[in-house]
């Protein structure tokens, strides 16, 4: 085994100094590079560290009929030692407030609703509007307009009603801190008539020619051979189902894809099979409406947002009532 000398004390301090030295240049180094954002470093919120380019230009949030669920997260709950009762209806809500906005100390993690919170889409929370929920936010300031997604719980702060995703709020501009905005819940009837939107009235539905000779069918409850040019004859429905509650929608359709389950000469009678579907699919319930195109009146489904989804859904009809709808678009 060769012998070893034991390092000098000279040697043993340049060692020292020379590891020294590097570790204050890594040091320097970091020093000189760019600056993180406000509170990157600690447990703060704010932006992401690398915010993604052309946000301003995301598209608003689609509204949708979504079912509202009686229980989950429209259950009653405490924050902070107070109370907050959500909604559980389809009902119109219009409050005017202070808006904040979240960013990436939440971004990844669950909402209240179960979905993961995406700072960078257009989402905002409501302490108890029903979740989902789809509204309109405006800024008066500017009148800037936003449509988003509720699917959160929040702000618990007084005087605030809305926290808006970092998105919304630069959308808003209202990134520099809290700002008054106007906020409006968008109702089914909204989404169905496409009232909601801004840019355009709803859309017209070509009206129906329908043969004068067409019969009159044996009951008002059953539907009609549809001779309209957009869709094909639907067949009469199966067996009868228990009644429900029929929705309110009585006029043309929002842009989209609707599933028609039947068309009918009397409205009584669009209304009744809307009554015995309602109670048999309550998941299809939220999403019918009769509209009136003299001279039927057509029960239908939707909007969907695509054709597929559409057919998925005539799809779960099919069977369930042995029925079978028909697919028409609206533009």
């Amino acid at each position: 085994m060769p012998f070893r000398r034991a390092p000098c004390p000279p040697c043993i301090h340049a060692r020292s100094r020379a590891l020294l030295g590097a570790m204050l240049a890594a040091l320097l180094v970091a020093c000189g590079s760019a600056p993180t954002r406000p509170g990157a470093a600690s447990g703060r919120d704010g932006p992401a560290a690398e915010i993604p380019p052309d946000l301003a230009r995301t598209p608003d949030a689609e509204p949708r009929v979504e079912p509202i669920r009686s229980g989950g997260p429209n259950k009653p709950y405490e924050v902070l030692g107070r109370n907050y009762t959500p909604e559980t209806r389809d009902v119109p809500i219009k409050e005017k407030g202070l808006a904040s906005w979240y960013g990436r100390k939440f971004h990844g993690r669950k909402t209240a609703s179960g979905e993961i919170y995406n700072m960078h889409a257009m989402t905002a929370a409501h302490k108890t509007m029903p979740l989902p929920s789809y509204a309109r936010v405006r800024n008066p300031a500017n009148g800037r307009e936003v449509v988003v997604r509720i699917n959160d719980r929040g702000p618990f702060v007084a005087g605030r009603v809305i926290d808006l995703s970092y998105t919304a709020a630069l959308k808003l501009d209202l990134l520099r801190g809290v700002g008054q905005v106007e906020v409006e819940r968008i109702t089914y009837e909204d989404i169905r008539t496409g009232a909601w939107r801004r840019d355009a009235a709803p859309t017209a539905v070509a009206a129906v020619t329908a043969p004068e000779t067409m019969p009159a069918p044996a009951s008002s409850s059953e539907p009609v051979p549809d001779a309209s040019p957009a869709a094909e004859a639907s067949e009469p429905p199966g067996s009868p189902v228990a009644s429900g509650a029929p929705g309110r929608a009585l006029t043309s359709g929002a842009r989209g894809y609707w599933v028609q389950l039947g068309a009918f000469r009397e409205r009584g009678g669009a209304e009744s099979f809307q009554q015995r579907v309602s109670s048999e699919l309550d998941w299809l319930a939220p999403l019918m409406a009769v509209f009136s195109e003299a001279p039927l009146y057509r029960l239908q489904a939707g909007p969907y947002a695509s054709r597929d989804e559409a057919q998925g859904a005539a799809q779960r009809v099919r069977d369930a009532l042995q029925l079978v709808p028909v697919i028409i678009e609206r533009r």
